[in-house]
């Protein structure tokens, strides 16, 4: 029997239609609709996981975000974490390796993918400091910061010491305290710093370029007192390793205690084991310089007086012999003839040099009368002279020239109409003032007239005359 066989009940067609069931109303969803639906299911039930796998297709975009793929052996997962999550990081993530990630599982819409979106990421089994640690150094490995041919020799005698450390932790009391004690006259140049906690690494790198620029500084000590790995990590950073490789004077690394490996004591050129050991290997270079300045001193006293004992053992040997015993008269026979010539020598020479000089002097007075200078002098004085007679004489014609001509120029103002018509009198023309009126009769009633005054002119009618 097959399902088509079995009975089944038609509908009643004779139901009228409103006694019938309602059909069920559809919802229609948008794709965007459902994806948000499902986001929010996701990120409601998975908002806070850790998932474990390997990383593959890593890529950090120009924005700063990290886009990954997290997989396994069967299955995979996208992921990506944000750059304000992984510029927390302590290490770079790579592909292959295994890591824990943690996050929450959303949708990016645009593809309708779930991802998951970190907040942090640790290596698995390896932890995130040693695996940062370990790239670090093979990185500045490769580049050369670590070879021995670079590492500077420390100064025998440093005359001032830079140290860069934190004033509140006991390694620059430590330091201090062995200077003091065995290098009382050292100069310190301290350049206070944070050894720890976030920016540490900064200031740091900050205070070695600082007291790289002191003037004088022969030698650097940068460390602090011991810690944990978290501690001593601003030591394991890039920028304190490029700032001590880029530094112009040896420096010397002093970070935690005889255990303690840090980048820094890669890069430094010497590494101490502590802080107080740093202070005795600036010290011992100056105890070296000493010992070996006192050995030398001592080896060279031992050669003089050996050196003494033969000449003497020698000497005695050659008194002992025959033929020395009229030695002493010859000598002294031969010095007093010595002394002889020397007194001779002596005498003609004072001689010569008494004639040389004498016949220096008539040269000097011989030239001191054909001096050019004195001539000079003579001539300077006469020209002096000539110009004192010619100013005088200059100043005498222009005093007459001046008096003559203050005379004339008073003949001439009282010559002058102006100066009458000062005094009170006019000069009267003819109307044109072509003609001077000197005859009241030649003018006519109602004429006109032009006067002049010292200062102006008047317009005048005449109205009446008196012959």
């Amino acid at each position: 029997m097959s399902l088509f066989d079995l009975p089944f009940e038609e509908p009643d067609e004779t139901l009228e239609e409103e006694e019938r069931p309602p059909a069920p109303r559809r919802r229609v969803l948008s794709v965007s609709e459902l994806t948000a639906q499902v986001r929010t299911l996701l990120e409601e039930r998975f908002f806070e996981i850790w998932v474990e796998g390997e990383l593959s297709n890593c890529r950090v975009w120009n924005t700063g975000h990290l886009y990954f793929t997290l997989k396994d052996a069967t299955a995979q997962i996208k992921g990506v974490m944000f750059r304000s999550s992984l510029r927390l990081l302590r290490f770079k993530p790579g592909d292959g390796l295994r890591v824990v990630a943690r996050g929450r599982i959303s949708v990016y819409d645009p593809k309708g993918e779930y991802q998951i979106v970190c907040e942090h990421l640790e290596p698995e089994g390896l932890g995130a400091l040693q695996l940062a640690f370990d790239q670090l150094k093979q990185r500045l490995s490769v580049e050369g910061l670590f070879d021995q041919a670079r590492k500077r020799p420390l100064p025998a005698l440093p005359r001032k010491i830079g140290i860069v450390t934190s004033l509140d932790g006991a390694a620059v009391r430590d330091i201090i305290n062995v200077l003091r004690r065995r290098y009382a006259n050292a100069h310190l140049v301290i350049r206070p710093t944070r050894v720890q906690g976030d920016g540490a690494a900064l200031d740091i790198a900050r205070g070695l370029r600082a007291i790289a620029k002191v003037k004088g500084v022969d030698v650097i000590v940068v460390g602090r007192g011991g810690g944990s790995i978290e501690d001593l990590w601003s030591f394991n950073q890039e920028v304190v390793a490029r700032a001590i490789a880029g530094s112009p004077v040896p420096v010397i690394s002093a970070v935690g205690h005889e255990t303690d490996v840090t980048i820094a004591d890669f890069v430094a050129d010497v590494r101490a084991p502590t802080p107080s050991a740093a202070a005795e290997i600036v010290v011992a270079r100056k105890d070296e310089f000493v010992a070996r300045i006192d050995r030398l001193v001592r080896g060279v006293s031992a050669a003089m007086s050996m050196r003494k004992h033969w000449l003497e053992s020698r000497l005695r040997a050659l008194e002992s012999r025959s033929g020395f015993a009229g030695m002493r008269g010859h000598l002294a026979l031969r010095g007093r003839h010595a002394d002889e010539l020397t007194f001779d020598l002596r005498r003609a020479l004072q001689a010569g040099l008494a004639a040389r000089e004498r016949g220096y002097q008539r040269l000097r007075l011989t030239l001191e009368r054909f001096d050019l200078r004195r001539r000079l002098a003579g001539v300077k004085t006469r020209l002096v002279a000539a110009d004192a007679r010619l100013q005088s004489t200059i100043h005498k014609r222009a005093h007459a020239f001046n008096a003559r001509l203050g005379a004339s120029a008073a003949r001439l103002d009282s010559l002058s109409p102006l100066a009458v018509l000062g005094r009170g009198y006019a000069v009267c023309w003819n109307a044109d003032r072509t003609e001077i009126i000197r005859d009241a009769a030649r003018i006519e009633n109602g004429s006109r007239v032009l006067v002049t005054v010292e200062k102006g002119e008047l317009t005048c009618e005449v109205k009446d005359r008196k012959l």
